[in-house]
């Protein structure tokens, strides 16, 4: 499902936006979850949700044709991962910053979200106005992260939690690994990522090496241990 709000008329800001306002993207396959998102960002009088997506597929095609100053990223979608649609963004409009949302207290996924090229990480159970500034910061041009995140980070650093299996794998074997554990077949993987089955199944040797262990049940009760997936 693909909404965009219809070109506004009037002077535009250096950022693109309409009268001054912030444009907004939102993907997320939850219609009610989108719409919350919609009315907490719109209640804010220089923010507008120009056009708004259910799939990783919609909101690539609409990103790459719309004009947009802030994406807001849910990281699980029903067709790709959010780790896959956020490198698709930052390779074809590198300009727009984008906010990560999930629903994950793992530390793990901030960091490789970051490093993926994410303006900024905010979890869902996150107080509504953390949205509003979210948008906010990244539209002038910075990142953001919850003052708690950030202490968590803080905090995982010190710990060298480096020793993780997952922590091993690369941000593909990491996306593959999310996948594999979501239920997702390999042929589906493949489809959804532009990748041959065969390159997947490698991968998931690969993955299975890495983090010593010999079946697709034991990575499915590991993420859930990790709370890598709900």
């Amino acid at each position: 499902m693909i909404s965009q709000a219809p070109g506004d008329e009037g002077p535009r800001s250096p950022r693109g936006s309409p009268s001054g306002k912030i444009r907004v993207f939102i993907a997320d396959d939850h219609a009610i979850v989108r719409e919350g998102l919609k009315q907490i960002a719109m209640g804010d009088a220089q923010i507008i949700v120009a056009g708004e997506a259910s799939t990783g597929n919609d909101a690539l095609a609409a990103i790459d044709a719309g004009d947009f100053d802030v994406v807001v990223l849910d990281l699980s979608l029903p067709d790709r991962s959010g780790l896959d649609v956020l490198a698709h963004v930052k390779a074809a409009k590198p300009q727009i910053p984008v906010l990560i949302l999930s629903i994950s207290r793992e530390e793990e996924f901030a960091l490789r979200t970051l490093h993926a090229g994410a303006s900024g990480y905010l979890e869902k159970r996150s107080a509504p106005e953390q949205l509003v500034t979210a948008i906010k910061r990244l539209a002038q041009g910075k990142n953001y992260l919850s003052t708690e995140l950030a202490e968590r980070l803080v905090l995982d650093g010190d710990r060298q939690s480096a020793e993780r299996p997952h922590d091993m794998l690369s941000p593909r074997e990491f996306e593959i690994f999310l996948l594999i554990a979501g239920g997702k077949p390999a042929s589906r993987i493949a489809a959804d990522l532009g990748l041959s089955v065969k390159t997947v199944n490698n991968h998931r040797t690969r993955i299975l090496r890495k983090m010593s262990m010999k079946s697709n049940a034991e990575l499915i009760r590991y993420a859930i241990q990790h709370q890598l997936i709900c």
